[in-house]
């Protein structure tokens, strides 16, 4: 378990004025982008923070802003919009108005070094991110900022904040290593974005073929809180929610991966078994009442799920909710492949029927991912996405993934660097304590 943590103050830290970036390329007249379903379910901020070890970088932050606004912002023009709250269609839509990139140049006076372990998540790293403020109006608010923040030692972060309704993970690390490309010299990987998510629209009329528990409707997340915002409502990033609760960082190497696959005693993925035995674990600390059920919620990726399949290029949120349920008792007192099973279970059950059954649904009832719905929990698994690839010329970042303070309703799969899967989650002292005693009995 890793639980190294420093604190960074005001003082550390010098940060020039932000500086608006515009595209080049913003259509004329202005272009407004419909947003999916799925789309307006995450309309929330999403900071990605990279930390590069190299020296010699006093011009990384003119070299970066040079390629944002000379060359991303070609194909990424929409990222200079802003969301809005469209009266007559009831639900947000993207408008390129060109309003602009914020970006923020940085020193700092300490080291990297001085930050100790980068891998483990620390509120304090929110200082390498420009937010431009969490609770402003969607019409006031970038969906885009970018960071750089120079070391006494020369290395240098890279922060990123964008809005998850115009991206998701795959979409945003796309998008980090075109940055990444154009900064080496050679030029943008991607030349074309598909920003089109009218294939993702709902049927008319709706035709909600299946339940879907996995979503909470609108009319129910004004009275159960929920980090997850939607449609007219603004509210900060999930992981970056509340400071309410013990956060721990568990680290599970290459080879105890290895050791939770062959405990399952059948072929599965690695995803499949870490998201077993964590499900497995939380449920036997947190729920007191093993007759109830337990509910983990996770994303799947739907671009290849759906029919017609969506272009690569595809720059929206191609991914859904699914999620896996078992009562307390059995999850508890039965084998580790019995959790993998009802995981296999969600991810197969996202077809293109399904698919559109939850597209369809959303359209009624709007509505947000159903976490903290009975203990129910989502899990998202960063260290999937390539985050630790991108390389501006620097070679690999030493560390890159979110910024995170946490809640009880987020477990986070981090890249550890080394093969390896650390595990991020928030509980209360008594539970997290609990959680800490089983979670690596196997």
């Amino acid at each position: 378990m890793i639980n190294y943590m420093i604190s960074l103050t005001d003082e550390d830290m010098m940060k020039e004025e932000p500086i608006s970036l515009f595209s080049p390329a913003n259509p004329i007249p202005t272009e407004t982008i419909f947003l999916s379903n799925i789309d307006q379910a995450v309309t929330f901020p999403v900071e990605t923070l990279f930390f590069y070890a190299a020296a010699g970088t006093a011009d990384v932050a003119a070299m970066v802003r040079t390629a944002v606004e000379r060359v991303l912002l070609v194909p990424y023009y929409f990222m200079a919009g802003r969301l809005r709250w469209s009266g007559d269609a009831q639900r947000l839509e993207l408008v390129c108005n060109n309003s602009g990139v914020l970006f923020v140049s940085a020193r700092t006076r300490v080291s990297l070094d001085d930050l100790g372990d980068l891998s483990n998540p620390n509120a304090d790293f929110s200082r390498f991110v420009h937010r431009p403020g969490l609770y402003k109006s969607f019409e006031d608010t970038p969906i885009f900022t970018i960071q750089v923040t120079r070391f006494e030692c020369g290395a240098f972060a890279l922060g990123f904040m964008t809005n998850h309704a115009i991206l998701d993970g795959k979409s945003a690390s796309e998008m980090f290593h075109n940055l990444a490309s154009i900064c080496r010299g050679e030029g943008l990987k991607t030349v074309w974005v598909d920003n089109d998510r009218t294939p993702l629209k709902a049927r008319t009329p709706p035709q909600i073929h299946f339940p879907h528990n996995e979503y909470l409707e609108l009319s129910k997340t004004l009275s159960q809180p929920s980090s997850f915002t939607s449609q007219k409502r603004m509210s900060p990033s999930p992981l970056i929610f509340s400071n309410n609760y013990v956060h721990k960082l568990f680290a599970f190497s290459n080879e105890t991966l290895a050791k939770l696959k062959n405990k399952t005693l059948a072929k599965c993925s690695t995803f499949e078994a870490i998201l077993a035995h964590i499900w497995r674990a939380r449920t036997r600390a947190y729920f007191d009442n093993l007759d109830q059920e337990s509910t983990v919620l996770f994303a799947v990726d739907i671009r290849d799920k759906i029919t017609p399949p969506l272009p690569e290029a595809f720059a929206g949120n191609a991914v859904i909710t699914a999620f896996a349920r078992a009562r307390a008792r059995d999850l508890i007192g039965r084998p580790l492949w019995f959790g993998v099973e009802r995981v296999r279970e969600g991810v197969e059950r996202v077809t293109n029927e399904y698919i559109r059954s939850v597209i369809d649904w959303l359209e009624v009832h709007k509505g947000i991912p159903a976490t903290g719905n009975g203990g129910a929990f989502y899990v998202s698994a960063w260290w999937k996405l390539t985050f630790g690839e991108v390389d501006l010329g620097f070679g690999w970042p030493q560390h890159a993934g979110p910024i995170v303070s946490g809640n009880d309703e987020f477990v986070l799969f981090l890249d550890d660097g080394n093969s390896g899967i650390n595990v991020w989650l928030g509980l209360d002292k008594d539970k997290m304590d609990n959680f800490s005693s089983c979670v690596y009995q196997m």
